[in-house]
């Protein structure tokens, strides 16, 4: 039995009910309350009986307890066999005076909930009110005047069945109260929402449709991030604030965290893979493997050795087999054996956006791989050094040295072609410049 079906007699008196509870009864007048409208139901009587008039026999006062007389008292105290009922029957009395007390606050909290249940009765006779006895014309008009309060998550109007099962009356039907928007707006910049959200001022479904389409366009045509970042977070919000979220919401996310990772903006990335992780886990599909690998090349970015370990750990078979997550996997195992040969021809080799998240940690990988060499060598002509740590040229190769402060060649005069490090006063500011740099590692927008 749902409690749509109630009449709204019944609901008042319910919530009237739950009003007068307190601490002290709540347990046995909840109790009664439910047998009550059971029985009642059962003999299908809800919308005959006069509850108005109905008392529930927990909530009535209880009488004061009788106080004992002085020489039934002493009698008592002299009687040891009687001294654990005069304990019980002290408890019994103090209960009672403390649960005739009501505590300021659960007082307050007992008005808010009255005042709740009330507020969805009163909207329940609105709704109840609009409805003409034609059914077609009732389903016509409540969609189009209340299209904003009666619709779920997914867009498409809630419906009501007397046969569904009963629901707890504590916990409001939030579906019925989500917002859909009305304006037709393409574009919007982003605000932050200091106030209940309007729907005038929000782009409904099929609109925030058309915008990612246009976003999409105005990307390729090499439209300034700034401005594009505002609009994905705004298209964002929209789907927030209706609770939209399906496979168009995780496109969205998609689509942001790779523009975010290709201007290098962590932290509207962090938000977007954070948010993914949630939507893929309520089993929306989308990109799960690639957003997997780019998961695990965070995390060695981020040295996070025992969330990587879980997180590793929990991959499906699936996922295993994933070119991308077999990619993130090889990349893991390069690092913690320090294979940077393998390392950084991962590097050159990364698929879709693995090689811009790898940016943020090659520099890192390049000076641990330059420790072992300079220990390992004498010199090492400058094009070695390039080819094996995954340099784009020559002179971006001589760049890093010197900013790295190991820029000691033999012969420095000489072309870059020609260009030989000497490996031992290079190798001893290494491990200095290497704790400088690169010991503590800085992720904005972390999630």
């Amino acid at each position: 039995m749902s409690s749509e079906s109630w009449p709204p007699q019944l609901k008042e008196w319910v919530a009237k009910c739950l009003g007068q509870m307190t601490d002290g009864n709540r347990a046995e007048a909840q109790a009664e309350l439910k047998q009550v409208i059971a029985d009642s139901f059962a003999a299908k009587s809800l919308w005959t009986t006069d509850w108005a008039g109905v008392q529930l026999k927990s909530l009535l006062p209880r009488p004061p307890p009788t106080l004992l007389s002085t020489s039934s008292l002493k009698r008592k105290l002299n009687d040891s066999t009687h001294a654990s009922n005069k304990k019980t029957k002290k408890n019994a009395m103090s209960k009672t005076s403390s649960s005739s007390a009501l505590d300021p606050d659960d007082l307050a909290a007992l008005n808010r909930r009255a005042a709740r249940f009330q507020r969805e009765h009163e909207i329940e006779r609105q709704k109840s009110w609009r409805q003409p006895s034609n059914h077609s014309s009732s389903s016509s008009y409540g969609t189009h005047a209340n299209s904003h309060l009666y619709k779920s998550r997914s867009g498409t109007p809630a419906t009501h069945d007397g046969d569904e099962p009963e629901t707890n009356t504590n916990v409001p039907n939030w579906d019925r109260f989500t917002i859909v928007g009305t304006s037709q707006e393409i574009f919007k910049d982003y605000l932050r929402l200091t106030s209940e959200p309007k729907p005038e001022q929000i782009r409904p479904y099929h609109v925030l449709q058309e915008t990612l389409n246009q976003l999409k366009k105005r990307w390729r045509e090499k439209a300034t991030y700034n401005w594009i970042c505002s609009q994905f977070k705004s298209l964002r919000q929209d789907l927030t604030v209706q609770r939209i979220k399906n496979e168009f919401t995780v496109t969205v996310y998609e689509i942001h965290a790779r523009m975010a990772l290709e201007v290098g903006d962590m932290v509207e990335y962090n938000q977007c893979q954070a948010m993914l992780r949630n939507l893929y886990e309520l089993g929306i599909p989308g990109k799960v493997e690639e957003f997997t690998a780019y998961r695990i090349l965070m995390l060695l970015h981020g040295r996070n050795r025992s969330d990587l370990t879980l997180y590793v750990g929990q991959l499906t078979p699936q996922q295993k087999t994933s070119p991308a997550v077999q990619h993130a996997l090889s990349v893991q195992r390069g690092v913690a054996m320090g294979n940077y040969h393998a390392l950084f021809d991962l590097y050159m080799n990364a698929p879709n956006m693995g090689a811009y998240i790898m940016d943020h940690f090659i520099d890192r990988e390049r000076m641990r791989a330059l420790m072992v060499m300079t220990k390992a060598y004498r010199t090492l002509p400058l094009s070695f050094v390039q080819n094996e740590l995954a340099f784009e040229s020559l002179e971006v190769a001589r760049e890093f040295l010197n900013e790295h402060r190991v820029g000691f060649f033999q012969n420095p005069n000489s072309p870059d072609t020609e260009k030989v490090l000497d490996c031992k006063p290079a190798g001893a500011p290494l491990a200095s410049v290497f704790e400088e740099k690169y010991r503590k590692v800085q992720i904005r927008g972390a999630v």
